[in-house]
């Protein structure tokens, strides 16, 4: 090898070099949020605003500023149907206060959508992808899934979330039970269908919201665990173990007044 080609080599690693380190996060958080027709405008008014004021939060950007590089990339995501996933506010990387409330304002201005039919494993196969097309490194990968109701339509949710376990992402869950079921698009049991259907991966975990005024509360909470990976903190348990059937939405779908 010529003294010229390892010139060109070392030249070549210098300027990858600094591009790589832009991109290394600690962790790489999609935030895929439910907007069926299901979560009504007040819930998702309620869920938007909880997510803005947590990004608002000084007790979030302290958990930003402590990790090993001190930044994460946070992408917000909308999805409903199989063919319903929109990001509202793309990758962004946050690495101290400034850029954490940029980037709540941004999400703050961005309307909120409201689509048909209730695909998770879909928002879990899109969030993947949008992870695995960015760019960025992180050690961890979380999906975050918020929802009032089961997966009722696209591929069965304990594939979508067993690849994306086996590819080493962690799947959280906030499901929503704010309103009684109806025997239609929703069940009872919501946090059981999350925690046994669609969380997975070591450390992952459900927050349940039973009351509007747990929202905020209890999205700051969950951001700051994931951004910390403090997987020593105390479990939002589920009520009792039981066997799950995680194909209830879609057999309520096909019933007569299903969504």
């Amino acid at each position: 090898m010529t003294y010229r080609v390892l010139l060109s080599i070392a030249a070549l690693f210098c300027l990858q070099a600094p591009a790589r380190a832009e991109t290394e996060v600690d962790v790489m958080l999609v935030l895929a949020v439910d907007v069926s027709r299901s979560m009504d405008q007040d819930e998702q008014q309620l869920q938007r605003a909880g997510y803005v004021e947590a990004f608002r939060s000084p007790v979030v950007h302290d958990a930003i500023d402590k990790g090993a590089l001190g930044r994460v990339a946070v992408v917000y995501v909308e999805w409903s149907g199989p063919s319903d996933q929109k990001v509202v506010v793309p990758w962004t990387v946050l690495g101290d206060a400034s850029s954490a409330t940029a980037f709540a304002d941004t999400l703050s201005r961005a309307p909120v959508g409201v689509v048909f039919a209730t695909s998770i494993s879909s928002a879990i196969d899109f969030s993947v992808r949008l992870t695995e097309e960015s760019g960025i490194v992180a050690p961890r990968r979380v999906i975050d899934i918020s929802g009032d109701g089961p997966n009722n339509t696209g591929r069965t949710v304990t594939a979508a979330r067993d690849e994306a376990v086996a590819k080493g992402f962690m799947l959280n869950g906030l499901p929503f039970m704010l309103k009684r079921p109806t025997g239609r698009g929703d069940i009872e049991d919501l946090d059981l269908y999350y925690r046994d259907c669609v969380i997975g991966g070591p450390g992952s975990f459900i927050v349940p919201i039973r009351d509007r005024s747990q929202i905020a509360d209890a999205i700051r909470t969950k951001i700051i665990r994931e951004i910390a990976g403090l997987l020593e903190l105390p479990l939002h348990r589920a009520q009792v173990p039981v066997s799950t059937n995680c194909r209830v939405g879609e057999q309520r779908s096909f019933q007569p007044g299903g969504q």
